[in-house]
C-alpha cells in the first residue's frame, strides 16, 4: 500500500499546509487542512451533502465521526449540538492533528484514533463520509465494528464508487435497516439501523 493515502496511519507525502472554507446555511469556518488526508483541497461534495441533508445530531449523548479526516463533520456536529458530546476518530494521524486544531475552541469535542474510544461507548448516532477506497473488505471491517455501537449512522457514499452494493450488503448480509435518505451531485446519503 502506498503511503500517500488518506487512509494510511502515518502519509509520508510532504507537509503542504492550507486553509479552507466551509459554508453551510447554519455554520461558516475555516479548516486547516494539508496534503495527505481525505479532499484537502476542498469540502468534498460528499460530505458537503452529508452536513446539508442527514437529520442533526441529537442534542445530548455520545455522536460519532467515524473517519474525521480534518474534522468538517465533527465540527460542524458539535456546533450544531453544543451539549452532545462528539468523538472525531481517524487512523491518520496528520489528519488527528488537524482535527484537533480544528475542534480545539470546541469543548464537546474528543480526537482520537480508534483505540482511544472506551469499548463500552454507545452512540447516539454516527455520521461518516466513510474511506471507500480503502478496499471493500476493509471498508466492511470498519463499518461491522462501528455500526452496531449506534443507534443510527448516516453514510454519505459516492454511487459511482459503490453505494448501492454496500447498501445491499449492509441489508443483506447484515440484517441492518438501510433507508436512502437522499441521491444528489452522484452520493447516497444512507439511514443504517443496526
Amino acid at each position: 500500500m502506498s503511503a500517500h493515502h488518506y487512509f494510511d496511519p502515518a502519509p509520508s507525502g510532504r507537509s503542504a499546509p492550507r486553509v479552507i472554507e466551509l459554508a453551510l446555511p447554519d455554520v461558516t469556518m475555516d479548516l486547516a487542512t494539508d496534503r495527505g488526508v481525505f479532499s484537502a483541497e476542498r469540502i468534498d461534495p460528499g460530505t458537503k451533502l452529508l452536513l446539508l441533508e442527514a437529520p442533526p445530531p441529537p442534542l445530548t449523548g455520545e455522536v460519532l465521526d467515524l473517519g474525521c479526516g480534518y474534522g468538517p463533520i465533527a465540527a460542524t456536529l458539535a456546533r450544531r449540538a453544543p451539549t452532545t458530546h462528539v468523538w472525531a476518530i481517524d487512523i491518520n494521524a496528520r489528519a488527528l492533528a488537524l482535527a484537533s486544531a480544528n475542534t480545539a475552541s470546541l469543548a464537546n469535542v474528543t480526537v482520537s484514533d480508534p483505540d482511544g474510544v472506551p469499548p463500552a461507548t454507545r452512540f447516539a448516532a454516527l455520521y461518516s463520509n466513510p474511506p471507500v477506497r480503502v478496499g471493500r473488505a476493509a471498508l466492511h471491517d470498519l463499518l461491522e465494528r462501528w455500526v452496531p455501537c449506534a443507534a443510527v449512522s448516516y453514510l454519505v457514499v459516492n454511487k459511482h464508487l459503490g453505494a448501492d452494493s454496500l447498501a445491499r450488503w449492509m441489508s443483506d448480509e447484515r440484517g441492518w435497516a438501510v433507508a436512502r435518505l437522499a441521491s444528489r451531485v452522484a452520493y447516497r446519503i444512507l439511514e443504517v439501523r443496526p
